[in-house]
């Protein structure tokens, strides 16, 4: 068994930082147990269970760090390994950005960890499969999906007082429904703490119906369109620009978020007035750990308040640089949304192009935040608040910047790889070519 309690994470890590003799230590602990079940071509293909654990230790004298890892925990192992973090700590370069690690921290109480989803069983796996499977055969509809659970923990101690510890589940669970004239696809995406709350029937019907209704699309003008983008689309653009939120890269003139000579646009709008995004690792639907891999609390944290930008992270080097308190990095996304379905945001649409989700994205101006990619897996005309037909997939040149401008409405959340997402209709999206792809 891979899950230690936190009793258990704390005997190991006290136990391997007596035999420390560096200026400072930190040690991590972690561990998880993870089962899965891949499916293809309507069958099984392979299923698995791991366990695993290991065990992190970082010694430094002065700036000077070594780190050395092992997964056997009796005495004699984890003094071995203490010693050979100090080894290399030893033959190191100093690290001019080295930052002591933290003393004593308070941590609020995780929710991450759900006991159903820890004691999800193979035959579990085996009627998610079968759940995409049959419904997919009897609709003329080859399914292929993944389905993966684990349950792990995280632990970390170090010399000046610190010690950690969080228990996390998670489910992921992902399909592809193809019909089997090769002119449709459909495709949906699940993640849970809680496995409760995934319906892997429902999951599987989204994808399918998705899949038929795209049977031989029509080939429509590139150009501007407003746009539905269901959470999976757009979180995707998003994220790229999650990833802006960083002080330092913004200061140093590396990312969008920089400013003229030398300054960031903490504090400028740079979006539509109704765009709220914040973190908030107790938020139920997307918990995550309370702490991070440096031992610092995490808590709820504005970023964008009426598109205004609140706060951007700092690590504690640059927090140190700039003489401001350190900011963590958000360990989930939320955006705010409306009350609108996607239905109601169809019924609502005179003309526009429906968007399951985008994929092969790539970056063409990073201070911009332009991307390009192509639609995938059901893309579909609207017309007077109706889905009318498919359409060919398109390449799309757009900003996550320019669509938050061009809002025009914001549906119900969604979640989606950990983070909560709204639903969106966002005018004059570019498309500037068809893709023959399906």
């Amino acid at each position: 068994m891979a899950i230690y309690t936190k009793e258990e994470a704390r005997k190991i890590l006290e136990k391997a930082l007596s035999f420390s003799k560096a200026d400072t230590c930190e040690i991590n602990l972690n561990g998880y147990n993870s089962g899965n079940i891949r499916y293809a071509r309507n069958t099984v293909s392979t299923s698995g269970y791991s366990s695993t654990q290991s065990l992190a230790v970082q010694s430094s004298f002065g700036k000077k760090s070594g780190t050395a890892t092992i997964d056997e925990f009796d005495d004699a192992s984890l003094e071995k390994v203490v010693r050979r973090a100090e080894e290399l700590a030893n033959l190191s370069p100093e690290n001019s950005e080295f930052m002591e690690p933290l003393g004593p921290q308070v941590y609020d109480e995780s929710i991450s960890f759900s006991e159903s989803t820890a004691n999800i069983s193979p035959e579990y796996r085996a009627e998610v499969a079968s759940s995409s499977i049959d419904p997919a055969a009897a609709k003329d509809v080859t399914a292929a999906g993944f389905l993966n659970d684990s349950a792990g923990f995280s632990a970390m101690i170090n010399s000046k007082g610190l010690f950690a510890y969080n228990q996390s589940t998670d489910v992921d669970f992902t399909v592809t429904m193809r019909t089997n004239d090769g002119t449709g696809s459909g495709w949906v995406s699940r993640d849970f703490n809680d496995v409760t709350k995934f319906d892997a029937a429902e999951a599987a019907k989204t994808a399918i119906d998705k899949a038929v209704m795209s049977k031989e699309a029509k080939a429509i003008e590139p150009g501007k369109y407003t746009v539905i983008l269901e959470p999976a689309a757009s979180s995707d653009l998003l994220r790229n620009m999650f990833r802006s939120l960083d002080a330092r890269s913004a200061d140093e003139g590396r990312s969008f978020m920089s400013a003229a000579d030398g300054a960031n646009k903490l504090g400028q709008k740079i979006v539509d007035e109704r765009v709220n995004i914040w973190s908030d690792p107790l938020n139920p639907e997307v918990p995550t750990s309370t702490w991070n891999g440096e031992g610092q609390p995490l808590k709820k944290t504005t970023w964008l308040e009426n598109g205004v930008v609140k706060n951007l992270a700092y690590d504690r080097f640059w927090a140190k640089e700039k003489g401001v308190d350190p900011v963590p990095f958000p360990s989930n996304v939320i955006m705010a949304g409306g009350d609108q379905s996607l239905e109601d945001l169809i019924k609502s649409t005179k003309k526009g192009i429906l968007v399951t989700r985008l994929w092969y994205i790539r970056s063409v101006d990073p201070q911009t935040l332009l991307y390009t990619g192509l639609t995938r897996d059901g893309t579909f005309y609207i017309e007077n608040g109706q889905i009318k037909y498919p359409v060919k997939n398109f390449r799309f040149n757009e900003s996550p910047i320019i669509m938050l401008n061009n809002l025009e409405t914001l549906g119900k959340q969604v979640r989606i790889n950990g983070n909560l997402i709204p639903y969106m209709k966002v005018r004059d999206f570019t498309f500037t070519s068809l893709s023959d792809a399906v």
